[in-house]
């Protein structure tokens, strides 16, 4: 695993802790910040919340690289920028979190960040487009119906998230 991934992803599974299965939570049964849907589709059709609770240090990893950070090309992304994108993606999805992306640099917004994006965000100093994907996704997230419940702890992941992005700039 690269550093940049491996840095970025060491800071989203602090914020995403171990297993919860929070009746409120549209996301059901998740261990570190994999969904039992998304680890079904991904890894083990038919698995059970058993099998997530055992799921490998490994296979979190795969989950990651490939349907994350590979989805919203953080490769290809500046240093800060690529883990509020990255983070965005796996709280919100890799479509919304590129969408996101795209919307603040000035890009079409298909959710698929390809060569005209990328030299949009080359264009637009890191620090401000870090400002902008976290300011953009304090706005989304305040319209779930699920705020009043995850709000305190989302804001303040996005103020986390927005924080030590802005150090990887400097």
């Amino acid at each position: 695993m690269d550093a940049p991934l491996q840095r970025a992803l060491s800071l989203v599974l602090a914020d995403e802790g171990g297993f919860v299965d929070d009746p409120r939570d549209p996301g059901g049964a998740t261990n570190h910040g994999v969904t039992l849907a998304t680890y079904r589709a991904l890894m083990k059709p038919g698995a059970t919340v058993a099998d997530l609770k055992n799921i490998s240090q490994a296979k979190l990893a795969t989950i990651y690289r490939d349907h994350f950070w590979n989805a919203v090309r953080a490769d290809d992304l500046p240093a800060g920028v690529d883990y509020a994108v990255f983070d965005y993606a796996v709280n919100s999805g890799p479509n919304r979190a590129a969408k996101a992306l795209q919307s603040v640099v000035g890009a079409a917004t298909d959710g698929k960040i390809g060569p005209l994006a990328l030299v949009a965000v080359a264009r637009k100093p890191p620090a401000a487009t870090i400002t902008l994907i976290c300011n953009s996704r304090l706005v989304f997230l305040e319209t779930l119906p699920t705020w009043d419940h995850f709000g305190k702890g989302w804001a303040a992941r996005v103020a986390r998230v927005q924080a030590a992005a802005l150090k990887m700039v400097a």
